[in-house]
């Protein structure tokens, strides 16, 4: 949970609910299930299971630890936002924007062609992640925290494709954290292009074997 605090944010966390490795960027969602007390205790109202509780959480954008206030029951610390420099290139940072959106929009097209599992969500993670980047976050939160429109779409690249291996979401693993200490939109949606243009190509080519194996 996140308390506003002047300029400045107060924030109570205990140990991450799951591994530094599965960052949670900004534009993703993830839904967790917790049981210890000291997750519960972050929480104040929850969906309640029979055992802890169903939580969703979003990445919204990061922020910079200046202060640990408090160690226990749980972490307690004072926080400013971290957002990207972008003075400079904004015409050019407008262009980009749509490139990638544009190549989003066609790779998920062909993702939903993949065959998938029928526990599979009909709504791609990328196609998630961009709908709420596009939009204005609806949270409640001091607005220096939400990064820009473009920070946001540049982020939203950044999700698993239908039937990736586990090689391909380590690698997926290693360029959120790289874009997440990425300073310049540009340079991560220039980035982010890259990555969508291999998925692509990737899901291309799993979709002509699809299509052999139907015949």
């Amino acid at each position: 949970m996140w308390f506003h605090s002047s300029t400045c944010w107060l924030f109570r966390s205990s140990a991450p609910p799951f591994d530094i490795n599965q960052v949670l960027i900004p534009s993703e969602s993830k839904t967790l299930h917790l049981y210890e007390a000291r997750y519960l205790a972050l929480l104040e109202e929850v969906e309640r299971l029979d055992v802890g509780a169903l939580v969703s959480i979003r990445g919204i954008g990061r922020v910079k630890i200046m202060e640990f206030v408090q160690a226990d029951p749980y972490l307690k610390g004072i926080v400013i936002p971290m957002q990207d420099n972008n003075s400079e290139c904004v015409s050019e940072i407008s262009s980009k924007v749509s490139e990638l959106k544009e190549a989003l929009y066609s790779l998920n097209s062909l993702e939903i062609k993949l065959k998938a599992p029928k526990e599979e969500l009909l709504q791609t993670c990328i196609a998630k992640s961009l709908t709420w980047a596009e939009k204005e976050p609806s949270v409640d939160c001091d607005e220096a925290f939400v990064p820009s429109l473009a920070e946001r779409i540049s982020f939203a690249a950044l999700q698993p494709v239908t039937g990736s291996t586990q090689s391909e979401l380590l690698e997926l693993q290693r360029e959120k954290l790289r874009a997440m200490d990425v300073r310049e939109t540009l340079e991560r949606i220039d980035d982010s292009l890259q990555l969508v243009r291999k998925s692509i190509s990737m899901v291309v080519a799993k979709l002509a074997i699809q299509s052999l194996e139907v015949q």
